[in-house]
């Protein structure tokens, strides 16, 4: 009896132990976090950022090849979109909007209005002359003209293929938008065609900010104007006109045109200053009390001229324009097909 007494104590012992046991392992198992890795998971499709559609869209004055399989009767070599984006085709009745698709969606149009003839129809459309999206881009660039874009395209990205901006490029780029209808905007363009005159920084815009690099539209005209210029003439290693695309001082312009030579008069340097609507002045500054810290380095203005004269005192200013700054209408107007 005292046997069997002392091994229930032993079992009773056992079970509490494991009870024990079980108890702390569940509190363990709590306080740890589920897991040690990071849980990833696919991000939902509606929070995926919306990729812009570069492709493409068919608009007035295209001209389109569309080639029908097995059906050379029906293809067409040169297909013109006219002005309300529509064109036709054989055997369909009505005419077909074009304008505001791309190559493939017309091809699917197309397809899906034989099917009422033919079984499967295989349609191909091709843009074969793009006269819908041109626009104009002159001034201060590289290679002025008209261009002819085959999908949406930036102001940053225009420049690019017209070379880039001259020197003479001042500090801003304007963009004429004529406004009137527009077939192909979305609700959600921003860069609507509704009429406007925007002026941005041209060193934004070569920086691909976005707010001064917008869409170009069909219709604009691309302006870099010239910066305004300073002369430098007289006895100096190399006259010209220079770019007064930040603030330039006397000592500086000079420099910029290599420096007076050896005989001149560095004491007596001649600002002319032109005044709207008012007679032209003259300001006399001393290059060596300025760098010598005695006599203030005059900052120029646009089309002031500084001249720096002989020893002997003879004025060599001539007539600048002609030689130094070419009007802009000068330049030949290039037109990319």
């Amino acid at each position: 009896m005292k046997d069997d007494l002392t091994n229930v104590s032993v079992i009773n012992r056992t079970i509490v132990i494991a009870v024990w046991s079980v108890i702390a392992l569940s509190s363990a198992v709590t306080a740890q976090p589920a897991s040690t890795k990071p849980e990833t998971r696919p991000l939902p499709a509606a929070n995926q950022p919306a990729q812009p559609d570069e492709r493409y869209r068919i608009g007035p004055g295209d001209v389109l090849d569309i080639r029908i399989f097995n059906r050379p009767n029906l293809s067409r070599d040169a297909v013109r979109v006219e002005g309300s984006g529509m064109i036709r085709m054989p055997l369909i009745e009505g005419e077909i909007q074009a304008a505001c698709k791309t190559e493939g969606e017309l091809a699917k149009e197309i397809a899906g209005r034989y099917l009422k003839y033919y079984r499967n129809p295989q349609v191909d459309v091709f843009v074969k002359e793009y006269n819908a999206r041109e626009v104009a881009l002159i001034g201060a660039v590289s290679e002025q003209g008209r261009y002819q874009m085959r999908r949406r395209m930036r102001l940053l990205e225009l420049l690019t293929y017209a070379k880039g901006t001259t020197e003479k490029a001042g500090q801003t780029i304007n963009i004429v938008r004529a406004g009137g209808p527009e077939l192909c905007v979305r609700a959600d363009d921003s860069t609507a065609n509704n009429g406007a005159f925007i002026s941005l920084r041209l060193n934004d815009t070569l920086r691909g900010e976005e707010k001064a690099n917008p869409y170009v539209q069909s219709g604009d005209i691309v302006t870099i104007p010239e910066a305004d210029q300073i002369y430098v003439v007289g006895n100096v290693y190399s006259p010209k006109a220079i770019p007064l695309k930040e603030p330039i001082t006397v000592s500086r312009a000079i420099a910029i045109a290599g420096g007076a030579l050896r005989d001149s008069r560095t004491d007596r340097v001649r600002i002319v200053r032109q005044r709207p609507g008012a007679a032209q002045a003259e300001i006399f500054v001393n290059l060596s009390a300025i760098a010598h810290k005695r006599a203030d380095d005059v900052l120029l203005q646009p089309n002031d001229i500084v001249e720096v004269q002989e020893s002997t005192g003879k004025s060599l200013i001539r007539s600048l324009l002609g030689a130094v700054a070419p009007s802009v209408s000068q330049f030949p107007i290039r037109v990319i097909p």
